[in-house]
């Protein structure tokens, strides 16, 4: 049994939104433990983390099928229609010369997506499977997942700009095609899936280490 004290041992818990340190003792049936400052419920875990993570993760990862096979921009010049997918729109970006705008969609559309889906369900085997491999790099992992949802729309905003600026210039006409649907339910569901994992199951797998 690893001889690090920890929180749980002596009764403790932090709340999520305070991050207050609360003396916990489990509530008895039909009653709450609510943490004294803000009166937010305070757990010692997330109840269904894994189970309810996993839901969203393979959710997320359905969405990211069409959110890239489906059109995100429909291009209109000259009385003619164009639609591309995200990686084509990369490639027409590139093409017309815009290579910082093509270069930042490409990682916030295509590559960071992915990577978060691929790290949160590598978290989720870890903790199935009670992995004891290195859990301070899987925990900055976390950290590192759930920092960048914050700016998982970037690409986003970024097109509604270039719609803006290209039709002011009047040289053609963008419009956002249905994959941008299928894209925003992959951030959201990513956003709320690590907010859903307790990173605290990676370090309870060492409470069986000897």
């Amino acid at each position: 049994m690893s001889t690090n004290l920890r929180a749980i041992h002596v009764e403790l818990a932090s709340c999520e939104v305070c991050e207050a340190l609360v003396r916990f003792k489990e509530p008895a049936p039909g009653e709450t433990c609510l943490c004294p400052r803000c009166e937010f419920p305070v757990e010692l875990r997330k109840p269904n983390s894994i189970a309810r993570t996993w839901a969203l993760v393979l959710a997320a990862f359905v969405m990211y099928i069409p959110a890239n096979l489906f059109a995100m921009m429909v291009i209109k010049q000259g009385g003619q229609s164009e639609s591309d997918n995200i990686l084509g729109g990369v490639i027409t970006m590139l093409n017309a010369g815009w290579y910082p705008v093509a270069i930042l969609i490409f990682i916030a559309s295509i590559t960071v997506p992915l990577a978060k889906l691929v790290s949160l369900t590598g978290l989720l085997i870890s903790v199935h499977l009670k992995s004891h491999w290195n859990p301070r790099e899987r925990a900055v992992l976390y950290r590192v997942v759930e920092v960048i949802g914050r700016w998982s729309m970037l690409d986003v905003f970024v097109l509604m700009l270039l719609i803006g600026l290209v039709q002011l210039g009047n040289l053609m006409t963008i419009e956002v095609g249905r994959a941008g649907t299928y894209f925003a339910a992959v951030v959201v569901l990513t956003i709320l899936a690590a907010r859903s994992f307790d990173p605290r199951l990676v370090w309870d797998a060492l409470e069986d280490e000897t």
